[in-house]
C-alpha cells in the first residue's frame, strides 16, 4: 500500500486537472450507510427492498412508506465531512481539482468547502413543491411528518433522482465535459454498479485512472492504480 500511496501522491502533484468520481463509500466514514456493504441498507429489514422504495413508482403509489424510509435512512443531520471530503476541497482551493462528480445526495462535499460539484443523483438539501414549485430546505423535510406538504397543499418532493427517473441533462453534460478534460481521474468509494452514472468514466481520455475502493470491482482491470482501502484513510496520507 505504501508504494501505491507514493505513486498516487506523485500523480496528484503532477496533475493540473484532477476530477474525482465518487460514490457511497466516500460518505460511509461520515456515518452514512451505503446500500451494498455487509451492514448496508440492503441487509436491513424493511417491508420492501430499498431499490423498490426509492423508485418513482413506489413514491407515487405509497408516499407514506417512501417518506418514512427517506427520513430514517437518507437524512443524516449529524453527518460531517471526513478526510476525503476535506482533501478534495483542499485540492480545489489549490487549483488542482476541477470537478467532483458524485453519486451521493448528502451535500458533504459542499459542506467541506467544494464548489465544483456535479450531483448526479440530486441532493437532500433541495426539495420542491410539486404544485407551486416553492423551495423547501433540509430542515423542512427532516421535521415534517407523514407526506410533507407545502403551504399551498402540494406534496414536497426531494430533489433526488429516484429509480426509473432520468438524470438531469445539464448536470450530466457538465460531468461528462469535466471527465473528458481531466488529466487524472480518481474513482473512489463506488462499486460502479449504478448506471448510467458509472458509464460516465468511459469519457476519460487520460492514462492515469485511479480506483480507490474497499473491495475490488470490475473496473480494476482497466485502472492504472488500484487501492483497496477506505478512501478517507488514503487521501488523508497525501
Amino acid at each position: 500500500m505504501e508504494d501505491a500511496i507514493k505513486t498516487l501522491g506523485e500523480w496528484v502533484r503532477d496533475a493540473r486537472r484532477i476530477v474525482f468520481f465518487g460514490g457511497a463509500g466516500v460518505s460511509t466514514e461520515s456515518g452514512i450507510p451505503d446500500f451494498r456493504s455487509t451492514d448496508g441498507l440492503y441487509h436491513q429489514q424493511w417491508r420492501y427492498p430499498p431499490e423498490t422504495i426509492l423508485s418513482h413508482t413506489f413514491y407515487e403509489s405509497n408516499p407514506e412508506e417512501f417518506f418514512r424510509f427517506y427520513r430514517a435512512k437518507l437524512l443524516a443531520p449529524d453527518a460531517k465531512p471526513n478526510a476525503a471530503h476535506r482533501k478534495l476541497a483542499q485540492w480545489e482551493r489549490e487549483g488542482k481539482l476541477t470537478a467532483i462528480v458524485t453519486q451521493n445526495i448528502d451535500g458533504l462535499h459542499q459542506a467541506a468547502g467544494s464548489h465544483a460539484v456535479y450531483e448526479l443523483h440530486g441532493s437532500v438539501h433541495r426539495n420542491y413543491c410539486q404544485r407551486c414549485g416553492k423551495f423547501h430546505d433540509f430542515s423542512f423535510l427532516l421535521h415534517s411528518e407523514g407526506v410533507p406538504r407545502c403551504q399551498c397543499g402540494g406534496v414536497v418532493k426531494p430533489d433526488v433522482v429516484l429509480y426509473e427517473e432520468g438524470l438531469d441533462a445539464q448536470v450530466l453534460n457538465g460531468a461528462v465535459n469535466a471527465i473528458a478534460q481531466a488529466d487524472l481521474l480518481i474513482i473512489g468509494g463506488t462499486s460502479l454498479n449504478v448506471y448510467p452514472a458509472a458509464g460516465l468514466i468511459r469519457y476519460y481520455r487520460g492514462d492515469r485512472l485511479v480506483l480507490i475502493n474497499k473491495s475490488a470491482v470490475a473496473m480494476d482491470l482497466s485502472a492504472s492504480l488500484v487501492i483497496t482501502d477506505p478512501i478517507g484513510e488514503v487521501l488523508d496520507q497525501l
